[in-house]
């Protein structure tokens, strides 16, 4: 159904384009709202569900911008969806709170080590690296374009095993932090403890902070 509505945690989801037939949002509330604490969505306004201009435009399935979260209708799965609702919390908490998560510099110093690890497996694999900056902590194009189209993900997500969470935890530090705040509550919380113990332990502040 279109134009339907619902709330999770008092905050209104807003279905434009209908979900597949097999999903069923209530379960994707349901999970949501036992994995993630309350407090995390005190910066969202709203939740859109269905086709939008502003996710084809950077042809992306998921948004967050300005107390607003945009989801694509187009899903595989409620595991999807949730992945994508979680994924897009976590850059709302960043924007509130960035400086208690960056400030102190342990996340940007971990995610350095594991970047220049990652360059060096890269050359030791054959690849060209010389061009590209792997210090630079901020999203580039032009090295996400090198990660997807030469490497490949699923070659990326093999030499990146035992350094991040997954592939595309590489490719800026807000990715870093949001894919290690995906893997604590959607996926392994000790692998993540193991591979990224910085990280951890600001996704595990914000969790008690609060």
């Amino acid at each position: 159904m279109s134009n339907m509505e619902y709330f999770i945690y008092g905050k209104r989801i807003s279905i434009k384009d209908p979900l597949p037939e097999k999903m069923d949002i209530k379960n994707v509330i349901s999970k949501i709202e036992q994995i993630l604490p309350r407090q995390f969505f005190n910066n969202i306004d709203i939740l859109y569900i269905g086709q939008f201009k502003v996710l084809l435009d950077r042809q992306v399935n998921a948004l967050y911008d300005s107390g607003t979260i945009y989801i694509s209708n187009i899903q595989d799965s409620e595991k999807d969806i949730i992945g994508d609702i979680v994924h897009e919390i976590s850059h709302s908490i960043e924007e509130v709170y960035g400086m208690e998560i960056y400030g102190d510099g342990k996340i940007e110093s971990e995610f350095i080590v594991k970047r220049s690890t990652i360059e060096r497996i890269l050359k030791h694999n054959g690849f060209k690296t010389s061009k590209y900056d792997f210090l630079n902590t901020e999203y580039s194009k032009d090295l996400d374009s090198f990660f997807y189209e030469e490497v490949g993900y699923p070659m990326l997500n093999n030499l990146v095993n035992g350094l991040f969470a997954s592939a595309y935890g590489v490719t800026s530090i807000r990715e870093y932090y949001a894919n290690g705040f995906e893997e604590y509550y959607l996926g392994d919380r000790k692998y993540l403890f193991d591979v990224s113990p910085k990280l951890y332990e600001k996704i595990e502040f914000l969790e008690e902070g609060e």
